[in-house]
């Protein structure tokens, strides 16, 4: 009987801390999420990258926080200007969370888009040498994210970029892909994110193909 008690009371225990733990979660990521629209510069997506890694250290069971800390070190690869090997170093930062995710979640699409974007990321570095390798890795990367979630704008908007870039490097017409962003873009807000902490950008990258093409 006392066994049976114990086990109840683990149990209620648990409960109650999971719920306890999930709004502070929730309220936490959504703070350390608004720090995006003031980021400017590679230090302040670096001090937002260190905050989501405090949260990752204390949420071990949520894949978000390794997902936005990789997506800042991305960000911060394609702003780096002086140093191709800098870029690559921030990937290399990168890379551990988005690994350590698709651990957590491999079933997720938001996962493997982010995946693809950090792939697309390490082209970008050295085209002339990566751009065979890496466009497949991250086509194959996108591929899945869309079969895993066809409705994905993130995922749909990798697609339609890289595919564009590649047709750019070959010098092939590109309007087509005007096409494609435009169609995206007023689709866009069609999708709902699952909560309110879930990956939602994209937008405004779509935004500027569509307005190069004016």
């Amino acid at each position: 009987m006392k066994k049976v008690v114990v086990v109840l009371l683990t149990t209620v225990s648990i409960v109650l801390t999971s719920m306890a733990v999930g709004p502070e979660f929730q309220k936490v990521m959504g703070e350390t999420l608004a720090g995006y629209s003031e980021c400017k510069t590679i230090e302040d997506y670096q001090g937002l990258a260190n905050k989501f890694e405090r949260i990752a250290n204390v949420e071990k069971g949520e894949w978000l926080p390794l997902y936005y800390h990789a997506h800042c070190y991305i960000i911060m690869s394609f702003m780096e200007q002086s140093s191709v090997v800098k870029k690559d170093e921030y990937l290399d930062v990168a890379e551990i969370s988005v690994n350590k995710m698709m651990e957590m979640v491999p079933y997720e699409s938001e996962a493997f888009t982010l995946q693809a974007f950090m792939l697309t990321a390490r082209l970008v570095v050295d085209p002339m040498t990566r751009g065979q390798e890496y466009s497949i890795l991250s086509g194959q990367a996108v591929g899945t994210a869309l079969g895993l979630n066809p409705d994905n704008p993130r995922a749909k908007y990798l697609n339609i970029s890289n595919e564009m870039g590649a047709a750019q490097f070959f010098g092939n017409d590109v309007s087509k892909y005007y096409t494609q962003a435009k169609e995206l873009l007023k689709n866009w807000d069609n999708f709902k994110s699952a909560s309110p902490i879930h990956p939602n950008w994209g937008k405004d990258q779509v935004k500027e193909i569509v307005d190069s093409c004016k």
